[in-house]
């Protein structure tokens, strides 16, 4: 069966008979994605299920209120990405260091299955700032336009493009000394 668009699936939704039936299809399009968008962030394989769990939860009770201004995906994104933000600052403050100092051991990652350069790669990462980090995600990883960046994060596409910027000069850097 071909994959539904958003709008036929969110006409269904709307239909109290046909509302769960959609929100199970909105989830299963979009579930591997959010996955990976918000492990990228928090790398944890149980946090990340969490996370995901959390981001369908508000999804499932802002959705009616939807206004379809955004493709529903962007939506998603923006929910689980400030799911996300809200994990790591609640982090911060139970462990009461920045945010942008914790320490992420991939190596003992049982979920992380990547070679020595991806892991090379995902520690650089992992150095950065979290708002570099967020941008150098959606931007690297899945290739997300400038522009739909600046819908999702609320930020300018100037502002992005510098966070992106700075992010490939550390990442680089962090690789010429590793």
């Amino acid at each position: 069966m071909a994959e539904r668009d958003d709008k036929e699936i969110l006409n269904d939704f709307e239909n109290p008979s046909l509302s769960n039936a959609a929100f199970n299809e909105i989830i299963n399009k979009y579930k591997v994605r959010l996955y990976w968008h918000i492990r990228k962030l928090v790398i944890n394989h149980n946090d990340a299920d969490d996370l995901l769990q959390n981001t369908f939860i508000k999804a499932w009770k802002g959705l009616s209120s939807f206004q379809k201004e955004s493709k529903l995906y962007t939506w998603l994104y923006r929910i689980a990405t400030n799911e996300c933000l809200t994990f790591l600052h609640q982090k911060k403050k139970r462990l009461f260091i920045n945010v942008d100092d914790v320490n992420i051991d991939l190596e003992s990652d049982a979920y992380f299955d990547g070679n020595k350069a991806q892991l090379k790669l995902q520690q650089a990462i992992q150095t950065l700032p979290v708002k570099q980090k967020l941008v150098f995600n959606m931007r690297y990883f899945d290739e997300m336009p400038y522009e739909e960046m600046s819908k999702i994060l609320g930020t300018s596409e100037s502002a992005l493009k510098a966070s992106y910027h700075f992010a490939i000069k550390k990442i680089e850097e962090f690789l010429k000394h590793d």
